[in-house]
């Protein structure tokens, strides 16, 4: 590969990362933008006017991504990027892969002259991002769960003062942190655009794939067909969350020891490798130039991947 090839190669992916790093998702239904407009037509003209600013021949690259991938596809990293709460297009993110898995390779092959060695890097810059995205997705539905008993508590309180069902709603969106007052604010503005209820938090349960929350609205749906007292069967359902969560708290202090050493298995290669790379780089550099070297790296990679999942799977307990 000559150097004018390699220049154009990185220059351009250079260019996707900015691009995806540099942009957020602005698109909006058109139904949902002529509802706003009849509302608030100034901001909408400031947002359209900012939305056209940020607009530039970035875009075509972008755009690459989304002629050469189907729907289905970008459906897909769409569905994880909401669960995630990362404001990317789909093309975006895949932007982000093509970049994180182009730039290390070449690096790496313009400084070793190893192919094998580019491959593996291209390998470990592709998976990065999902890595990222997937711990995102964790985190968000984590704290989640974790602020569901205090909602269902002002639900019910709420509810018994006298407050109808999207009165209490608001009251979350008020009164409690992201993520649960992003996704029951963005639940009540479908609802006063005139998306049905049932429908609103079937797209909540669809953007946070909870457990407990589908439970929640499983209860809504069937007291709002059949009737009863919706404070008190929200009642029972934030007891048996918080207890879930009491013993999840309990688990994981019982289950540290096995994290802690997940840790050490995962780490201590990585620290000593470093350590030899200062002391003696020469002894350690064959182990990167040499293909048999590159065969024991991709083994042990395998290995140490093969351990982390077994020891998370001990550790993890479904409750």
């Amino acid at each position: 590969m000559s150097p004018i090839t390699v220049s154009i190669v990185v220059f351009f992916a250079i260019l996707f990362l900015l691009r995806a790093i540099g942009s957020r998702s602005e698109g909006k239904s058109e139904d949902i933008v002529n509802r706003v407009r009849t509302f608030s037509p100034d901001q909408l003209k400031d947002k359209e006017e900012e939305t056209k600013a940020k607009k530039s021949i970035l875009h075509v690259f972008a755009g690459v991504f989304r002629i050469f991938t189907t729907q289905p596809i970008r459906d897909s990293i769409e569905a994880e990027l909401v669960q995630a709460d990362v404001l990317l297009k789909p093309e975006e993110m895949l932007a982000i892969n093509a970049a994180t898995a182009l730039l290390p390779a070449l690096l790496g092959y313009l400084v070793t002259q190893n192919f094998a060695l580019a491959i593996l890097l291209a390998l470990v810059g592709a998976v990065l991002p999902l890595l990222f995205l997937k711990n995102a997705k964790m985190k968000r539905l984590q704290k989640f769960n974790d602020q569901l008993g205090d909602a269902l508590g002002i639900m019910s309180n709420s509810l018994r003062a006298g407050f109808s069902f999207l009165q209490a709603m608001d009251s979350l969106s008020k009164e409690l942190p992201p993520p649960i007052s992003t996704e029951f604010g963005r639940a009540l503005k479908e609802m006063r655009l005139g998306t049905p209820t049932e429908e609103a938090l079937a797209n909540m349960t669809e953007r946070i794939r909870s457990d407990d929350l589908d439970l929640i609205v499983t209860a809504v749906n069937i007291q709002r067909q059949v009737g009863g007292n919706l404070a008190e069967i929200l009642d029972n359902i934030g007891n048996t969350i918080s207890e879930r969560v009491r013993m999840k708290g309990e688990i994981k202090t019982l289950t540290a020891q096995g994290r802690i050493s997940g840790t050490i298995v995962a780490l201590l290669p990585v620290f000593l490798v470093g350590v030899i790379s200062v002391m003696n780089p020469s002894y350690i550099g064959l182990l990167f130039t040499h293909p048999l070297g590159l065969i024991l790296i991709g083994g042990a990679v395998i290995s140490e991947l093969i351990g982390i999942m077994l020891i998370k799977k001990v550790i993890n307990i479904e409750l």
